[in-house]
């Protein structure tokens, strides 16, 4: 088989692959045109000679693939969405009896390329709730708004869709909707309840004058709901006043939330309820930031700690 002939048979399949995730998968669109992205990536590699017939590929060359993305600039979460695609690509072939082995399943991501998240000290975490201050126009709303991203680790997304309907601040918990309109409770500490209500009673109403309907949390100055670029925008000036790591994003709070939970005493299952992940093996990444919590465990119970 030329190169010439070896393409054209890989973009066949690439097109037939296409076909299996929308019409025998019933994948959504967007999600098919993101395999299609990825697997565009495969097709150039295999071009450029990364593979001499992508039909018979070693571990070797696949490992030289993701090694390849790596070099190229993408992100370990980048890198391993990427493998997925293209293992599923290998899975299609092998169903159509296009290749005698799937030698790709033989590959992970390599947990050294694994993203630990970053995490704020609770000292760190302070400041930064602490960083507006009376001379900012709407600093109640920021402090509440801080405030109830620390005490319930969601994702900005949920946090900007609260609507008032969902706290329950007489019982200090809100309602969160997460990913696939899942829903779960999240109890809220002493500080960001008080932070709320003040908020709600002095500032709120001066923000949606007339407009007592208006069934946003969280509301700019026209009284509309805050979107996630403003949530993160806010999160990024007050980060700089309190003159953290510029790396430090809405995210970070959901990050510590777990980690000191976990730093705490809390058990991974409660975390992960809380956090909202269908799978444990997401929570379990914060158990690899509290080495600190692991090292006292082990003094404490191993009898040669």
């Amino acid at each position: 088989m030329t190169a010439k002939t070896h393409l054209a048979a890989l973009q066949a399949d690439l097109t037939a692959f296409r076909g299996y995730l929308a019409a025998e998968r019933g994948m959504a669109k967007n999600t098919v045109l993101a395999y299609e992205r990825d697997l565009t990536k495969f097709h150039n590699w295999v071009a450029s000679g990364g593979v001499p017939n992508y039909l018979k590929p070693s571990v070797r060359e696949l490992t030289n693939y993701l090694g390849h993305l790596k070099e190229a600039g993408l992100a370990a979460p980048s890198v391993a969405r990427n493998l997925i695609a293209t293992k599923m690509f290998y899975r299609y072939l092998r169903l159509e009896e296009r290749v005698e082995q799937n030698t790709v399943e033989l590959l992970s991501s390599p947990r050294l390329w694994e993203r630990i998240p970053h995490v704020l000290s609770p000292e760190s975490v302070e400041k930064l709730l602490q960083a507006p201050r009376n001379e900012d126009r709407f600093y109640l709303r920021d402090r509440a708004l801080l405030e109830t991203l620390y005490a319930t680790g969601s994702r900005a997304s949920e946090v900007v869709n609260l609507q008032l309907a969902d706290l329950h601040l007489e019982l200090s918990f809100c309602k969160c909707t997460g990913k696939g309109s899942k829903q779960r409770v999240v109890p809220l500490g002493a500080q960001a309840v008080s932070a709320l209500k003040i908020y709600l009673q002095d500032q709120r109403p001066l923000l949606t004058p007339g407009d007592k309907g208006n069934p946003w949390l969280f509301v700019s100055k026209g009284g509309k709901r805050l979107t996630r670029e403003m949530l993160w925008i806010l999160v990024k000036k007050y980060v700089r006043r309190a003159g953290l790591n510029a790396r430090v994003s809405p995210h970070t709070l959901r990050h510590s939330f777990a980690t000191h939970l976990l730093a705490g005493g809390a058990d991974l299952r409660t975390v992960q309820e809380l956090l909202g992940h269908a799978n444990i093996r997401t929570t379990q990444h914060y158990t690899h930031v509290d080495r600190s919590r692991l090292q006292a465990v082990h003094r404490q119970f191993h009898p040669r700690g």
